[in-house]
């Protein structure tokens, strides 16, 4: 049994160093051009060569995402800025357009290919065509099912599969939306969609003009184009034994508890699996820690076939349990705390601590510090966001380890 890579997205410097320390074996990241997350901070040349030297010292492949559709007139610039990202060390390029694939390889032809998800893959033979071009490993389209999966990995032995597992899933066909472009003029295909599948949408009857009936759920609207969350983890033995080379999760525009959250239960799942694949079992613990994220419900999307009612979530707000309050950044050698805060914290709070490994500890909080721009530690009852703490607690933690409270109606 071959063992998948579990990839992660790292939309930043933090949740690059957050995923590698809760186990992705690789990440994808863009660039300050040509992605599709121009939204997201992305990195720029310096901080590609930090990521980079980070990634390979903890043994973790890095990819970077040159995966948006440019037209004729940013192709000068295009050329431009892959002579500048070439003397570094990508293990690969993460590529949609047959021009970028033609640059590519006039300027890098060495550079290993991975085919975006944009490129909609979805039967065998376009995939057999993507080998031809020298592509190896092709992200599969999310409307595949788990039948068409094994069909085309079997299809074109010597091509790495990789699927998604976790995450937002669009509304459009593999991504291909024009919704942005027409509303607000910002192009989906050019890493700047606004996501105007998550606004709220009233109706207009022709004979009335002005007269709007809301679409609703409940008194705060619905949000009638989006799809539940993509949630796979109950079906890891089923896609390991598909084939699939890579396991990968959405998610380079949220934050750092979104990627520690999905890669801890991930990472154990499917360690467990291979290690026992007879003896395995989705633990219900698994799937309540997924609930606690924010998310818009789960779904299996299409690999079971059409997912007809299943894949829209008529609800008007993301569901969320708990909430991210701070994070680690040193542990003292005396065994006090530097903890970011994120979140506004008091005392009397209920702290869990959150590591890899589905590790978990709780305390209430009894006393901090926060401290001053100079450094000094200021006892202090409460501590909002941006400052930073100093606390003890009785149990072994980790920097980079998160901590987070379940949601409370007021602060």
């Amino acid at each position: 049994m071959h063992t998948p890579e579990l990839l992660a997205p790292a939309g930043n410097m933090e949740k690059l160093k957050i995923a590698v320390h809760y186990g992705a074996d690789a990440v994808y990241l863009g660039g300050q051009a040509f992605g599709l997350r121009n939204m997201a901070d992305n990195f720029s040349m310096d901080e590609m060569k930090s990521a980079l030297d980070f990634c390979h010292v903890n043994d973790v492949k890095a990819y970077l995402t040159i995966n948006s559709y440019p037209r004729n007139e940013a192709l000068p610039e295009l050329e431009k800025y892959l002579e500048q990202i070439a003397p570094l060390s990508f293990d690969a390029y993460i590529v949609a357009d047959p021009g970028v694939i033609d640059a590519v390889r006039q300027i890098t032809p060495d550079r290993e290919l991975h085919l975006s998800t944009q490129a909609n893959t979805i039967n065998w033979r376009s995939a057999r065509f993507w080998q031809q071009q020298g592509v190896s490993r092709i992200n599969l389209a999310r409307e595949m099912s788990l039948d068409n999966i094994r069909e085309t990995v079997k299809a074109v032995p010597g091509m790495e599969f990789e699927a998604f597992v976790h995450g937002a899933l669009c509304m459009s066909y593999s991504g291909r939306c024009l919704i942005s472009s027409m509303l607000t003029g910002r192009d989906a295909n050019q890493g700047e969609c606004t996501h105007p599948c998550r606004w709220s949408y009233h109706l207009v009857e022709e004979s009335r003009p002005g007269e709007y009936f809301p679409v609703m759920e409940d008194e705060t609207g619905t949000f009638i184009f989006n799809s539940r969350d993509l949630c796979l983890l109950e079906h890891i033995p089923a896609l390991v034994a598909s084939g699939v080379h890579s396991l990968k999760i959405e998610g380079r525009m949220k934050g750092i508890n979104y990627v520690a959250s999905v890669l801890r239960v991930y990472r154990q799942a499917l360690d467990e699996y291979l290690a026992d694949p007879a003896g395995w079992r989705c633990r219900p613990e698994w799937l309540e820690e997924l609930a606690k994220l924010s998310h818009r419900g789960y779904t299996t999307g299409f690999l079971f076939g059409q997912p007809r009612n299943v894949a829209q979530e008529y609800q008007s707000a993301y569901i969320r349990s708990h909430d991210f309050v701070g994070v680690i950044d040193d542990v003292k050698d005396d065994g006090t705390l530097l903890i970011s805060v994120r979140n506004r914290i008091k005392v009397g709070d209920l702290i869990e601590f959150i590591g890899p490994g589905m590790r978990s500890d709780t305390v209430t909080l009894q006393h901090f510090s926060t401290l001053s721009e100079r450094g000094a530690a200021i006892p202090a009852d409460v501590a909002n966001p941006n400052q930073r703490i100093l606390l003890a607690v009785p149990f072994a933690v980790n920097a980079g380890d998160l901590l987070r409270r379940e949601k409370r109606a007021t602060s």
